[in-house]
């Protein structure tokens, strides 16, 4: 591995071998010690705005007390992984007294139905963005470069792409809802129907943003690079594949950043509206559980969506660093 092709480690690096210290110092500062700063900065203020507001379940929760929250559902994970296994166990213990006094016995093994504990809605959560946005990028990209391409096509998808674009994908949640029930009607469903829901919402607000920055990069290929391409004789694939994604992928990758943003608020909402599984669900049942640790374990919820957020636009800008030509791709 060269470090000199990672920029977090540049840096470090650059500092053990005795290049230009003072210069890496500087650099890790801004790129560390900045950061640091301000999230220390933004835990005081909130510690000191915290213990001057009382609510009726009590004081706002502080970063202590959020972490405390924090700790307390990493135990209650731990104890229902241990429910599970013991679940299990038990059950294997029985079906083997079973076939041992009869190997011809019928066996069962039920699925453990315990409650889902936080990490399990984290991680539903997470399956739930990253399909839809999937689905909606399979769905967004070749529209946006067909529509980047011709202007005809263009002019004919361009009204509704403005009609639609400023809608709520919570308005669509209802309709959603209410088509899923109607037309996935099955004795043994491979996905049960609050996923779809769920999945189908965010898909729907990831569509205009990729739509509209892929159509967007799709005009930015100069009338010299389509010469080259009719010179080359190109066909139309190979035209695409060499000349339009290449010049496209930073606008079409600032869509999907976007797209994907604005997924994971909009999924959040959607699970504590329809009450499906997931993060915005645990938030909605803390609130109407009304206990006095309810404020803690919300806002250890609200930090956690943050952080996801934060690591799933990472990830998008890694995969543009990677695919694009522009190395230089970052969050301003």
């Amino acid at each position: 591995m060269n470090p000199l092709k990672w920029p977090t480690i540049e840096p470090f690096y650059k500092l053990v071998i005795g290049e230009n210290r003072k210069g890496q110092l500087n650099a890790i500062v801004k790129m560390v010690g900045l950061p640091l700063t301000g999230i220390f900065v933004f835990l005081l203020i909130w510690q000191g705005a915290a213990s001057h507001i009382h609510t009726s379940l009590g004081q706002f929760p502080g970063p202590q007390q959020t972490y405390e929250q924090f700790v307390s559902l990493v135990d209650e994970a731990k104890a229902s992984s241990l429910k599970e296994q013991a679940f299990y166990e038990r059950q294997y213990v029985r079906n083997e007294k079973k076939l041992a006094a009869n190997s011809e016995a019928e066996v069962k093994v039920r699925d453990y139905t315990g409650p889902p504990t936080f990490f399990d809605q984290i991680g539903r959560s997470l399956v739930t963005v990253i399909s839809g946005f999937l689905l909606a990028s399979l769905i967004a990209v070749p529209i946006g470069i067909v529509i980047g391409l011709s202007s005809n096509a263009y002019a004919a998808f361009n009204p509704i792409i403005q009609i639609f674009k400023p809608v709520s994908p919570l308005a669509w949640l209802p309709l959603v809802t209410m088509v899923v029930s109607a037309v996935y009607v099955t004795d043994d469903p491979m996905f049960d129907k609050a996923f779809l829901n769920s999945m189908f919402t965010v898909l729907l607000c990831c569509l205009w943003p990729t739509i509209i920055n892929t159509a967007a990069g799709v005009a930015t290929v100069t009338q010299d690079l389509k010469n080259v391409s009719q010179v080359l004789s190109l066909n139309w694939w190979t035209h695409i594949r060499k000349i339009v994604l290449p010049c496209s992928i930073p606008m079409m990758f600032t869509g999907l950043r976007i797209s994907f943003g604005i997924a994971w608020m909009v999924l959040i909402a959607a699970e504590m509206l329809a009450q499906n599984p997931g993060l915005g669900k645990f938030v909605w049942d803390e609130f109407q559980n009304g206990s006095s640790d309810s404020l803690g374990r919300i806002m250890v919820a609200v930090v956690v969506i943050g952080i996801v957020g934060f690591i799933l636009d990472r990830g998008m800008l890694m995969i543009q660093q990677a695919v694009s030509w522009d190395k230089s791709a970052t969050l301003r």
